[in-house]
């Protein structure tokens, strides 16, 4: 047993952040938690768990185990454990997830499908 919570804390708590007022272009894969408070145009996929803040917003499909989302994402939304919606959260796209938290006034305009073992394979299909 030990071995194994050693196996899942490889990462050291480590996350990766981009910064609000900064935007990238192009496609991110990320092993860690990953927080995102800029722009970014592309595809992300995190085998963590992804935070969009309040001002970040995504322009493309996201794939991660896990997220939590209070700015915008115009795409889909693949998460295979759960996904959590803020009441500041903008959602154009269709959601796949396991598990879904939506706070009121969130707003999430698309189709969602939600299970447990279709969507970690959906979500294989898109990492490939």
């Amino acid at each position: 047993m030990g071995i194994k919570q050693k196996e899942e804390n490889t990462n050291g708590g480590l996350h990766n952040t981009l910064a609000a007022g900064t935007t990238v272009k192009g496609n991110i894969i990320t092993e860690t938690d990953f927080r995102l408070d800029g722009k970014v145009e592309g595809d992300i996929n995190c085998s963590g768990k992804i935070v969009i803040g309040p001002k970040g917003s995504v322009t493309g499909n996201i794939v991660s185990a896990n997220a939590e989302i209070l700015g915008e994402v115009d795409g889909s939304v693949h998460v295979s454990a759960k996904l959590v919606l803020k009441a500041t959260a903008v959602i154009k796209g269709d959601i796949f997830t396991q598990t879904l938290e939506i706070e009121p006034n969130a707003r999430f305009n698309g189709v969602c499908k939600m299970s447990g073992e279709g969507t970690t394979k959906e979500a294989a299909k898109l990492k490939q």
